[in-house]
């Protein structure tokens, strides 16, 4: 008798392999009922997002909610579910108002409405990144972390526009280090190094933290490379005067603000991702390029957290939170990605170091359709998805017990960064 062909019997065998996974997928859902219901009533700390005041009738617009927004550069091809005409952009606003408009419901709100969005979204605490935070978003619920880019280009920016999207970038910049100048009782840049550091950047942070700033945002991958050189003051001191190298200088005032923010127990979240607009030179946000920063002795009191969770570089991030002093947060992932893909990252850094891994949403207005509020709740779903299922996957291959489940789930949720911002 004629045995089948070995290729036969391989197609067999992946039939027959099919028809087991397709049983076992019906047996058992992709995230654990028990825990997915356990990981929707944990009233989360979202670490990273735009929120947008809401404003009176009359009141011009708020426009704070980032030092340089997106929303008005050229086009570029969006991810498809952040699609004016995807699917989740409609279903989340639905589930967020219903058959009624933005609008009525913002008047209805009136200025409850910031809150009351995070009621929606199942969140206790969100992390407002903006110039400036302002009535509509009570302290009860909302913690700052301003700005720090601007401080790096006190020779001004126009020498360093390299495309359209920077062209749009820079003069916000240097509208915003006029604004710092103007809030440290200054008109005009100081004549030298030393005074700029202690009259203009050391100035702003310790005001930024007065006012209840729990870190400064870095948005630098927008604009330059995130290599940090380690140049001398006497190297910093020659570019401020105009006789040497602008990235230097740029360089030293970095580490200047680390040190300093380290000094005042505050934190400096980077942004290492891709970003918007169809200029973004991803591979300046490579997160491996902190790696200087973070093995740097004098810079080990200050903590780095990695916002957006460096994609597409998940998996470079992992062995970086071994260094005692660095963080990430998966915030946008979950707003652009599926939280199948989301959900593998998360299961290499949870099985790794999960003391180190926070939610949040990058809630953020792209368009008039995909608002801040459907946004953050499309990332809020994703991301408690995505943790159900990487922990899923943890509990049914033996790695951790449902009990350590939970409890991972209320760590990455909101307890990480209850004890890294020591929040109440």
């Amino acid at each position: 008798m004629r045995l089948p062909s070995y290729s036969f019997r391989r197609r067999s065998f992946l039939a027959l392999a099919l028809v087991v996974a397709t049983a076992c997928s019906r047996e058992q859902p992709a995230i654990d009922p028990e825990l997915a219901q356990t990981i929707a009533a944990i009233k989360a700390i979202d670490h990273h997002a735009h929120p947008v005041r809401p404003t009176a009738p009359g009141e011009a617009a708020d426009m704070e909610f980032d030092a340089l927004p997106v929303d008005h550069l050229e086009p570029q091809s969006d991810p498809a579910r952040q699609r004016a005409t995807s699917a989740l952009v409609t279903a989340a606003h639905t589930k967020l108002f219903g058959t009624r408009s933005r609008d009525d419901v913002k008047r209805e709100q009136g200025a409850n409405y910031a809150t009351w969005l995070l009621d929606q979204m199942g969140i206790e605490t969100m992390f407002g990144n903006r110039v400036a935070m302002g009535p509509g978003l009570p302290t009860s619920r909302f913690q700052w972390v301003p700005f720090a880019d601007a401080l790096l280009f006190p020779l001004g920016t126009a020498q360093l526009i390299q495309n359209p999207d920077q062209a749009a970038f820079f003069p916000l910049e240097d509208k915003l280090l006029k604004r710092y100048f103007t809030e440290s009782g200054l008109t005009a840049k100081p004549a030298t190094l030393t005074e700029y550091l202690e009259k203009v950047v050391k100035t702003t942070l310790e005001r930024h933290k007065a006012a209840g700033a729990l870190a400064e945002k870095y948005e630098l991958a927008y604009l330059r490379t995130l290599a940090i050189g380690n140049p001398s003051r006497a190297e910093a001191e020659r570019a401020y005067a105009g006789q040497g190298d602008y990235t230097a200088l740029q360089d030293y005032i970095f580490r200047y603000i680390a040190l300093e923010c380290g000094r005042l127990g505050m934190a400096i979240h980077i942004h290492v991702a891709h970003g918007g607009g169809g200029y973004f030179n991803v591979s300046w946000a490579n997160p491996m390029l902190l790696e200087p920063l973070l093995n740097d002795p004098t810079l080990r009191k200050t903590t780095f957290v990695m916002i957006h969770a460096g994609w597409p570089w998940t998996r470079e991030i992992t062995p970086l939170l071994t260094k005692p002093n660095a963080y990430v947060d998966f915030s946008e992932q979950t707003a652009f990605d599926t939280p199948h893909n989301v959900a593998e990252a998360l299961r290499g850094w949870l099985a790794y170091v999960p003391e180190k891994v926070m939610f949040a949403t990058d809630a953020y207005p792209f368009s008039e359709a995909l608002g801040w509020e459907e946004a953050g709740l499309i990332a809020a779903d994703a991301a408690r998805e995505a943790l159900g299922r990487a922990l899923t996957g943890m509990m049914r291959d033996g790695e951790i017990t449902r009990e350590r489940a939970v409890e991972l789930a209320t760590m990455v949720m909101r307890d990480n960064a209850k004890q890294l911002y020591h929040l109440k």
